[in-house]
């Protein structure tokens, strides 16, 4: 089926047509019909049914087409002045007068300039216009022969004028104007392509999203209504075109929208046992309102996909979030540190970073990745003390399938591989096992990982940071750790000063998370200079973590808009299971250090998290002790 219908009315225009065609070159692309008035009118509800783009016609035929309510674009072959000009020059020799009276039957869409051309050519002209077919009969009538020497017009009033006894003849069209019906044609033919694409492109766009879309039209009727709709509301897109849009979504007012063009975004409304969340905007063509477009969507929905993707920029994409000015301190010991790592950030190559816990080793550790060439690529954090040995190693090293009983389909890729092109910290270095470290040693030495059950290795990229809040040179000498991998790992070090032996800082980071937590929990709470002073006195065994903590409870819990060094001793006095007796970091563990760790884990239900915060120490550290006092932890719910 071609694109383009051409409908001659006569015989010879169909000759004309099809000779043009060929010229053109457009034999592929024109289908051509012989049908006039009625008839044609019938065919072009058919044509229209079978995708036709352009209808090419003329004259009345063509006018009542366009009449009619087929939404198909016709070009009509247009009657010149050069066609109308030879229409009288014919007259003049069909009746042999120089002045001829020439009566025209003709559609309104027929008779431009006749009149100017009849003066010019001294015609004696009669129009008589045709508004229906049905017209052309008593037209006719109304002729006498002692007044009209020809009658002129389309294929149907020279038929019937001829039985009347009329001299007749018919008008035609010259190559040039059917000639510029078809080049028309088919640029309205491309103009249609490109309409159909955008439409097909909307179309997909609007089936295959995920919220809810309805177009209504001015009079708020419903004109598009997508498979998302359908499954949100219950209610098919057949049931629904063609109906108000208070038949289904009463609750929206759109008349503002429709009126003014005035928008409403993130409207909430409850419909059956669902909250959805529902925008409406106007359709504007031409600077004119005719409908409005409303999308709306599942809030339930809204609230998964927003957690699935902050899990996967938690989890999967390893980014490192601070930065050197991150890290608070105004003591020349720790403004020292900071200058040294920043230095150290620009090497690229292996770094340890060793301090009591709660210095603040992971913040070093990302704000070096941060100012280092890797900066881009990923940064990939485990502590080693958190996990046992056997999936300490498929989580740096990953595994195959069928590596071991449980291994997942297809494996899965270790840490070393998802820290490629950027950083991995290895936090709690000295807790890693033997074996480990020697696999470590290997990933240094070659730059290649072998995965658990396979065979072949594979090269990776990447800079490793380690820290340790243990003194390795210690762990060498107890045999615990390898000395051919410290000195690989020892190639570029930060020591990171306790609170205690930062000058200053102590009083600086209360200050700094006094403020923080002030904001975080609505609190209006201030410090005395003699209570500041007080905490500078304290040890801080468990460095900044203890002291953030102890702040924080400090403007959860206490009573007093106003804390003096009496209020400081209170709570000093008051922690927990009389912890303030107890260094629970990594000092020799006391004697009643077991039965506090049992009574905090009863009170937060086993939640390590939860515990270690209460305890004032880190997981890691927790973990450790819980090995070492073989406590079994028992979720309770």
């Amino acid at each position: 089926m071609s694109k383009i219908a051409f409908i001659a009315p006569d015989k010879q225009l169909f000759l004309q047509g099809k000779k043009i065609i060929h010229e053109l070159g457009l034999e592929d692309k024109v289908d051509v019909y012989l049908a006039r008035l009625k008839r044609a009118i019938k065919l072009a509800k058919r044509l229209e049914k079978e995708d036709v783009d352009v209808i090419v016609c003329r004259g009345g035929t063509a006018r009542l087409i366009m009449e009619s309510d087929i939404r198909v674009p016709v070009v009509e072959i247009a009657i010149t002045g050069q066609d109308i000009a030879q229409v009288f020059h014919e007259s003049k020799k069909r009746t042999g007068l120089n002045n001829p009276r020439v009566s025209i039957l003709a559609f309104k869409n027929m008779a431009y300039d006749i009149e100017v051309l009849s003066t010019i050519l001294d015609v004696k002209l009669a129009i008589h216009p045709l508004d229906r077919i049905e017209d052309i009969p008593s037209k006719i009538e109304q002729l006498t022969k002692t007044d009209v020497d020809i009658v002129v017009g389309g294929i149907k009033t020279v038929i019937l004028a001829a039985k009347k006894g009329f001299r007749t003849l018919r008008i035609s069209s010259g190559d040039f104007s059917i000639r510029a019906a078809f080049l028309e044609a088919q640029q309205i033919l491309l103009g249609r392509k490109i309409e159909k694409e955008r439409a097909q492109e909307f179309k997909a766009l609007v089936d295959y999203s995920i919220q809810g879309i309805i177009s209504i039209n001015h009079e708020q009727f419903i004109k598009v209504f997508n498979p998302a709709a359908e499954r949100l509301l219950n209610v098919s897109a057949k049931e629904m075109v063609g109906q108000k849009i208070s038949s289904v979504l009463s609750f929206i007012s759109i008349e503002e929208c429709l009126i003014e063009g005035k928008e409403s975004i993130g409207q909430i409304a409850k419909l059956a046992n669902k909250w959805m969340m529902f925008n409406h905007a106007p359709i504007i063509v031409d600077k004119k309102i005719i409908g409005a477009i409303i999308t709306f969507q599942d809030v339930t929905r809204i609230q998964e996909m927003e957690a699935k993707i902050r899990n996967e920029v938690l989890l999967k994409k390893f980014h490192a979030k601070y930065q050197f000015s991150d890290i608070a301190g105004i003591s020349s010991e720790m403004m020292e540190t900071k200058r040294m790592a920043k230095q150290i950030a620009l090497v690229d190559t292996t770094v340890l970073i060793s301090g009591e816990s709660g210095t603040g080793k992971e913040l070093f550790a990302q704000s070096i990745h941060n100012s280092s060439q890797r900066k881009n690529g990923p940064f990939v954090a485990i502590n080693c003390a958190a996990l046992p040995p056997n999936l300490l190693e498929s989580e740096l090293f990953g595994y195959v399938e069928g590596a071991f009983t449980g291994a997942t389909k297809k494996g899965k890729p270790g840490l070393f591989e998802m820290a490629h092109k950027g950083t991995i910290f290895l936090d709690e270095i000295s807790e890693m096992d033997q074996y480990g470290q020697s696999r470590l040693l290997r990933v240094l030495q070659e730059k290649q990982v072998m995965r658990l059950g396979d065979d072949k290795y594979l090269p990776v990229d990447v800079r490793i940071v380690a820290a340790t809040n243990k003194n390795l040179f210690e762990q060498i000498q107890k045999g615990h750790f390898r000395q051919d991998l410290f000195y690989r790992l020892k190639v570029l070090t930060v020591n990171l000063p306790p609170l205690r032996k930062r000058n200053g800082d102590i009083i600086y980071l209360a200050q700094h998370f006094l403020e923080h937590y002030r904001k975080l929990y609505l609190k209006q709470i201030d410090i005395t200079q003699k209570a500041y002073e007080k905490l500078h006195q304290y040890n801080w065994p468990g460095n900044i973590r203890e002291l953030m903590y102890f702040i924080e409870r400090l403007v959860v819990i206490a009573k007093e808009n106003l804390i003096t060094e009496h209020e400081i001793g209170k709570y000093f006095d008051e922690v927990e299971f009389g912890l303030g007796e107890y260094d629970l970091t990594e000092n020799t563990p006391s004697p009643s250090e077991e039965d506090i760790i049992i009574s905090a884990l009863a009170q937060c239900n086993s939640n390590i998290t939860r515990t270690a915060k209460l305890l004032g120490i880190d997981r890691s550290t927790l973990y450790r002790k819980l090995r070492n006092y073989k406590i079994e932890v028992k979720k309770s719910y």
